[in-house]
């Protein structure tokens, strides 16, 4: 719930006063002309300019040193919106109670028009947090583009600085921060989903800032003064790069003294005089402690607001049959029984039923006939198969929670006209938690080529959630087409990564892992779900091949996806023997699994390539947990590069796997040597820095 404690229609030139603050920790004041907000960690200020906010400081509380200087321009600028007059701007300072979804926090509201176009923005400021969202919507009337560029290849010699303004282009700006000094260097993020197509999903690029706007992509854009070490990011709320609507073809441009962020995903006709628009934003923020990974801590304490990780809600291990390829011709009441007793002897606490459990037939059907096209025609579609499930689906629940396994449902929502039946799609799952009480679900067949259909997704989505009080958990596919990504929609669960199968030889256990090492680094491993399959299956399609996956043990695997949510990807009838003695190791995974999750996972070691030692740490104040991995090294022993403090003094105590206990002193790059008696083994570690 939100409770508006002040809203003001304020005049060209404010000279009242508006306070608020939630607990002492966030708060929000606009005195006169300057809007501040901050919590206990960092402050923003703005010069209030009718609502049309210019920035005049980013900083951190403790020292009161600001990072990013004054400008003299609004930080959002949408091109040419029209000719009206500026129009008195209007703010609303909320307290925002907890959700089961997000913690209490500060919300500020600021609209600003010309008449024709109104801007909003809506701040959410968090206790403990280095950084602060800003969501941006529009609405009214829109003629801007943003989309002019030139290339430099059509440029003339720059002879002087004046010369150099006037080849500047307008464009849509959706933030912007002024820095001082000449020696930044800048780190564009990119990231790529269609994991169907993509198997290196996140790439980096490096620029020394430099007098010339060099255009970057990437919904992360780090920066470091290499003077002063001040370190900032900027976070695009948006999808991947390549699949964001209207796009420009760059997401970021750099120059001495500015730093733009662009592209709104949004064209002309998708704005209107009746409803707001949400559009893509940005959030700001910065390195708040001079340890190593200070600005990574920093993006990812910004990204654990956005959705709360509740225990019992969010943690699973989820077995989804599909993985095995016998798509929907062995679904039903049997099967899933069948399924259940081998999930409760592996360990799991999810058991998904993928296409198939359905009445309507999809496009994905082994069968004939199936199609995602005009599914309403069919009220009955989304009901469970009468004849696969003669008795509903209460007989699997029931199973399910006698095995303590919650049972979860694939669904493909309908993507006619712009996911125009969304309302009918949301009652669709309401129904089934309703019924059933199935809380997760799998989202797959997700097509947004436009806004409508991503405001209609999102509308989907919030129905539910408010249907099922926060319960509802969804597994977002981002396997094929134009998807959210990993920095839009966040706030609805977990992501379904990657379909790998042992049938087409497009799983290898080397892989898996070096997808979510890079991934880690600016994305939340606990919000992905990482398969592990039935290593036993299709042998011969690895013949003579080193890194096949029968070469492995389950248990390392499985290891494979502790930092992540573990997704058995697989028919539990169908595993050998030997793979349920990983159930020990799953059982004393559970115990510890959300403890894990709540640290700061960043990955440690070498990038995987099958011969490296690699892995994740989980950072806990003074104490976390560290996994290792030995892949096919012939070294027993490696100095392995992590996250702790030269000089740090560290008790390594084993969890699971093959290590012994130790302490290490960390070196340079916070090296600790790391022993592992063969290779293809592993050591999930708790660990404590002694004082």
């Amino acid at each position: 719930m939100k409770h508006s404690l002040i809203f003001f229609l304020l005049a060209t030139v404010f000279s009242g006063v508006a306070d608020c603050q939630v607990g002492n920790i966030c708060q929000a004041s606009l005195r006169n002309d300057t809007l501040t907000l901050k919590n206990d960690v960092v402050f923003a200020k703005y010069l209030w300019n009718n609502g049309n906010l210019i920035r005049l400081a980013f900083g951190d509380v403790r020292s009161g040193r600001s990072v990013i200087i004054g400008d003299k321009r609004p930080n959002v600028s949408i091109g040419s919106p029209g000719s009206g007059s500026p129009v008195k701007g209007i703010i609303e300072i909320s307290e925002v109670d907890a959700t089961p979804v997000r913690a209490a926090h500060l919300g500020v509201t600021v609209i600003s028009s010309d008449g024709n176009l109104s801007v909003k923005r809506v701040f959410r400021i968090f206790p403990a947090c280095p950084a602060i969202g800003c969501e941006l919507w529009l609405k009214g009337k829109y003629t801007g583009t943003g989309q002019a560029s030139l290339n430099q290849g059509d440029l003339r010699n720059i002879e002087s600085e004046e010369a150099r303004l006037q080849e500047e282009v307008s464009r849509v700006t959706i933030d912007m921060i002024k820095t001082e000094g000449m020696h930044w260097e800048a780190t564009s993020v990119e990231f790529f989903d269609i994991t169907d197509r993509n198997n290196t999903l996140v790439q980096e690029y490096n620029r020394l800032v430099y007098r010339q706007e060099t255009q970057m992509r990437g919904n992360l854009l780090l920066l470091e003064n290499r003077l002063n070490g001040d370190r900032l990011f900027m976070l695009k709320e948006a999808p991947a790069s390549s699949v964001q609507l209207n796009y420009p073809g760059y997401d970021f441009t750099v120059r001495h003294g500015e730093v733009k962020a662009t592209g709104m995903g949004i064209t002309p006709s998708d704005i209107n005089d009746s409803t707001w628009t949400r559009v893509y934003s940005v959030a700001t923020g910065m390195a708040v402690s001079d340890d190593p990974p200070g600005l990574l801590t920093a993006i990812r304490k910004y990204q654990m607001t956005l959705r709360l990780l509740v225990p019992g809600r969010d943690e699973m291990i989820l077995m989804n049959t599909w993985g095995d390829r016998s798509q929907d011709k062995r679904v039903g009441e049997a099967f899933a029984m069948a399924e259940l007793e081998a999930g409760a002897r592996l360990g799991i606490t999810h058991f998904q039923l993928d296409d198939g459990w359905q009445t309507g037939r999809s496009a994905n059907s082994a069968f004939e006939g199936g199609s995602f096209d005009n599914i309403w025609r069919n009220p009955d579609y989304w009901k469970p198969d009468p004849v696969k499930f003669p008795r509903g689906l209460s007989p699997v629940v029931e199973k399910g929670k006698e095995f303590g396994i919650e049972v979860c449902v694939w669904f493909n929502p309908s993507p006619d006209d712009g996911n125009i039946n969304w309302e009918k799609d949301a009652d669709a799952l309401t129904e089934l938690y309703k019924k059933y009480g199935i809380r997760t679900f799998k989202i797959d067949g997700v097509r947004l080529p436009d806004k409508k259909s991503e405001v209609n997704f999102r509308n989907f989505l919030n129905k539910v959630v408010r249907e099922t009080d926060g319960n509802a958990v969804f597994n977002l596919d981002v396997t094929a087409g134009r998807r959210a990504g990993y920095h839009y929609f966040t706030e609805y669960g977990n992501l379904f990564l990657e379909n790998r199968y042992t049938d087409w030889k497009n799983y290898y256990p080397y892989w898996t892992l070096r997808n979510l090492w890079m991934l880690s680094k600016y994305v939340p491993s606990q919000k992905l779900q990482i398969e592990f399959l039935n290593i036993r299956r299709n042998q011969a399609n690895y013949k003579d091949d080193p890194f096949g996956p029968a070469n492995y043990a389950f248990d390392y695997v499985f290891a494979i996806t502790m930092m992540a949510q573990p997704l058995a990807w697989f028919e539990g009838t169908g595993l050998p023997e030997e793979a349920f003695r990983t159930a020990d190791m799953i059982k004393k995974y559970r115990n510890i699994q959300s403890d894990i999750h709540s640290g700061i996972i960043l990955p440690v070691g070498e990038e995987p390539d099958g011969y490296s030692w690699t892995g994740f740490q989980s950072i806990k104040d003074n104490e976390g947990y560290l996994l290792v991995f030995r892949e096919r090294n012939v070294e027993e022993r490696s100095s392995v590069r992590t996250w702790f403090s030269e000089g740090d003094r560290i008790k390594f105590e084993p969890v699971l796997g093959s290590g012994r206990v130790f302490t290490a002193e960390a070196g340079r790059s916070g090296q600790v040597t790391f022993e592992l008696g063969k290779p293809d083994s592993f050591c999930l570690y708790k660990y404590a820095v002694l004082k």
